[in-house]
């Protein structure tokens, strides 16, 4: 096809959005307007088609060119395909691709918290969560486990980075969320937001005085945002005082807590099934 271009020179300019550029540099790439991404496999790219994004360019092995990456590449037949041996794809990119194929894709201006929970009961609150395999994991529970959407705290990891994405199964393109904005302080001005529109907040922390996850109050109210915080430190001081629950899961074994990716999985099955009744 005319819009593969086999890869001869890592100089090219336009390889530069999978050879040298930051995850940060790309998010930059644009400013003040959003800027970029780079989306990895075939079923994270095919869902973020599905959800509108524009591809840039695709950098594809080549014996995928036939293969999982046929059926996207032949939606976008203008789009440049930079294609090369895996060898040389591991060389350019500096690590080993996943089912062989990488899309730079066009960034969307994020919605505010307020059109993300016009219509919404159950949603999910990341407090500072840096770790990129966790937000992928987190937005995947959040996507099968029946939250309506997922609010980030300045100090998360974005979720369109290429491993959190990844980790996601696409499923970041799927379920709405944003940030708050950077003008709103957390959890002062964050909260109060929560609790104008009609959510009752839940803290996710190990605390004795606290609710048990299967409690009936907590499934009979009509909107709860689920709070979760950062590795290893958890949920701050300040953001559990100012919660309206604090829900610490039951353990045992002595096992002191859960990896943040999978107490959210626990929480969101828990705490989602008032919206599983209404499906």
């Amino acid at each position: 096809m005319t819009n593969w271009i086999e890869i001869k020179d890592f100089n090219t300019p336009e390889l530069g959005l999978y050879a040298s550029l930051s995850e940060v540099q790309l998010l930059r790439y644009y400013e003040p307007k959003p800027g970029l991404f780079i989306a990895e496999s075939p079923k994270v790219i095919q869902r973020a088609v599905n959800a509108g994004y524009e591809p840039i360019s695709f950098l594809v092995e080549h014996k995928d060119l036939e293969g999982a990456a046929k059926e996207i590449l032949a939606q976008f037949p203008e789009t440049p395909v930079y294609t090369a041996e895996y060898d040389v794809l591991i060389k350019l990119t500096g690590f080993a691709l996943t089912r062989g194929m990488l899309c730079a894709m066009k960034r969307r201006q994020l919605p505010s918290v307020e059109e993300i929970c016009q219509n919404a009961c159950r949603v999910a609150v990341l407090e500072n969560v840096v770790n990129p395999t966790n937000i992928g994991a987190i937005f995947r529970s959040a996507a099968a486990l029946h939250m309506d959407a997922v609010l980030l705290t300045g100090g998360c990891c974005d979720p369109l980075y290429r491993r959190a994405a990844r980790v996601s199964m696409g499923t970041v393109f799927q379920i709405p969320w944003t940030y708050f904005d950077k003008k709103i302080s957390w959890p002062e001005t964050g909260m109060d937001s929560l609790k104008k529109m009609g959510f009752k907040s839940v803290a996710m922390a190990l605390r004795d005085d606290s609710v048990s996850i299967d409690d009936p109050a907590l499934l009979a109210e009509e909107k709860l945002a689920i709070i979760l915080g950062t590795e290893g430190d958890g949920l701050s001081g300040q953001t559990i005082a100012d919660c309206d629950y604090t829900v610490k899961i039951p353990m045992s074994h002595d096992v002191d807590s859960l990896n943040v990716a999978a107490a959210s999985a626990v929480a969101f099955w828990e705490l989602g099934k008032k919206n599983l009744n209404h499906i």
